[in-house]
């Protein structure tokens, strides 16, 4: 199975100080594993000693949003769940006099891309007001700098260069890398650290030398994935158990067309794709372009390269809107998930973001679009394969975790998406009902029985959590605040 639902005790590395308790390693081929090896208790947070950052700005924002909070359980979640990647998950130093934050994802103890700039990314608008989190964020992209430059196909790495129980992977593993599995979306999350960040601050000071030499290294991946005259440098074979761990073809994955599209030879879930061009990435390659484009001019007056960024962006727009469109027998105008430039389509959508549910979040597309409403009803009904309903919760699976289970990622971004009083209050019933008596979110559970979850500790997922919450506040707060 996938690194993000099973490690081996060898590959904990740079946990500092922070407490773990006993781990309950899976068999090979146990399909679910629940990893107890957290330093939070059920139903509280890490008193402050034992957090491993503090932030008095986030504190007093917790306290003063809770005390207007009617809904008691809600307060409770909230309390625990908006700090948890900086009361667990954050290893702070200095290298090299720069500020270095490596993020873990929880109970795995590695840094993906993608999840430590989701971990920090609700933390963006407090940090003009917190020195310390200011340089903590400043650490992130430095760190995130860093690792795209080691290598800019991995999606997973270790805090030095340890090793794990990947390094045997089929594919140019390195001993810093903790899993090497391309995904468009771990090149795209480092992007949208870096331009969140200096729209919150108006700080640049990151943005330094190896900062472009990697977005260059970005660029450069990207214009191979689209594969346009070979397969490209990237191949990745595992012995697994799971068809979804390894890629088909002596490890290129299924066939593309090369049509302008980027290919993803694996999901943000990190499974396999079946057709290697990720609609929702592609489009959220397409916004990090532009992104890029902006602060390269803005900090580097570098015309060239960003020129070949917006030109690259248009492309993969053009081909959006050729192949990623496609009319539905009941839904009409809709995005496919995957297609590969054949004419061939998949009709899903998966939790783990970026999906085609959460493209107005990450300002990819307009909630108001014709095209996003009627995908949205697909996702959200049976027409959708991992769409589960059952007594508990209704919301969108992944075939990382299997059938019947519902992920609180799903709920929150179906709440974060949403223009309903009714349907956000649905959302909100459900993830307070469904922690499982944890008090935190979890990666799953069983659409019946939400005591059935997977992994205790996922920072992510509390953390966007903690995001909602924030922006029901600021644009609907008669939902969550006691009148005054």
């Amino acid at each position: 199975m996938t690194s993000r639902r099973e490690f081996l005790s060898h590959t904990i590395v740079g946990l500092g100080s922070l407490s773990l308790g006993s781990l309950a390693v899976s068999q090979p081929g146990q399909k679910q594993l629940r990893v107890r090896a957290n330093p939070i208790k059920d139903g509280e947070r890490p008193v402050p000693r034992k957090r491993s950052f503090v932030s008095p700005v986030i504190d007093q924002k917790i306290q003063d949003l809770t005390a207007k909070m009617f809904d008691r359980d809600l307060a409770r979640l909230f309390t625990n769940c908006f700090p948890n990647t900086l009361d667990t998950t954050i290893q702070y130093a200095e290298k090299n006099g720069k500020p270095d934050t490596f993020v873990i994802t929880g109970d795995i103890p590695a840094m993906w891309l993608r999840d430590s700039t989701a971990q920090v990314w609700p933390y963006l608008p407090f940090a003009a007001k917190d020195p310390k989190l200011q340089s903590l964020l400043q650490g992130v992209i430095y760190r995130q700098t860093q690792c795209i430059l080691i290598d800019p196909y991995a999606n997973a790495y270790n805090k030095n260069a340890t090793g794990g129980e990947w390094e045997n992977d089929r594919t140019d593993m390195k001993p810093e890398l903790h899993e090497r599995k391309w995904e468009i979306d771990s090149l795209c999350y480092p992007i949208r650290l870096s331009h969140g960040y200096w729209e919150q601050t108006g700080d640049a000071s990151c943005f330094d030398e190896d900062w472009l030499e990697a977005m260059k290294s970005v660029y450069r991946t990207f214009k191979e994935q689209q594969r346009k005259n070979d397969r490209g440098p990237y191949s990745f074979q595992r012995k697994a158990f799971s068809a979804t761990d390894t890629l088909s073809n002596g490890g290129y994955g299924n066939p593309v067309a090369p049509v302008g599209l980027i290919c993803s030879s694996f999901r943000p879930s990190d499974d396999a794709t079946i057709l290697p061009f990720l609609i929702p990435s592609n489009y959220f390659a397409r916004q990090s372009l532009r992104q890029l484009a902006t602060m390269v001019r803005a900090h580097f007056v570098d015309e060239s390269f960003a020129q070949q960024c917006e030109n690259l962006a248009a492309e993969v727009e053009e081909a959006l809107e050729k192949y990623a469109v496609t009319e539905h027998l009941d839904f009409g105008s809709v995005m496919a998930y995957e297609v590969d430039g054949f004419g061939n389509r998949v009709f899903m959508d998966d939790a783990n973001i970026p999906s085609l549910l959460s493209l107005p979040y990450l300002g990819c597309m307009s909630t108001e679009s014709s095209l996003y409403a009627n995908t949205r009803r697909l996702i959200l009904s049976a027409s959708n394969p991992y769409y589960f309903s059952g007594k508990a919760a209704d919301g969108v699976g992944s075939p990382h975790t299997g059938y019947d289970k519902v992920w609180p990622l799903s709920i929150i971004m179906r709440a974060l998406t949403s223009s309903s009083d009714k349907e956000i209050m649905h959302c909100l019933n459900m993830l307070k009902s469904c922690h499982g008596g944890k008090w935190f979110m979890h990666e799953s559970f069983d659409k019946d029985a939400p005591e059935n979850y997977t992994r205790d500790w996922f920072a992510w997922a509390n953390t966007l959590f903690g995001e909602l919450i924030l922006k029901i506040e600021k644009e609907r707060p008669h939902l969550i605040l006691a009148q005054t």
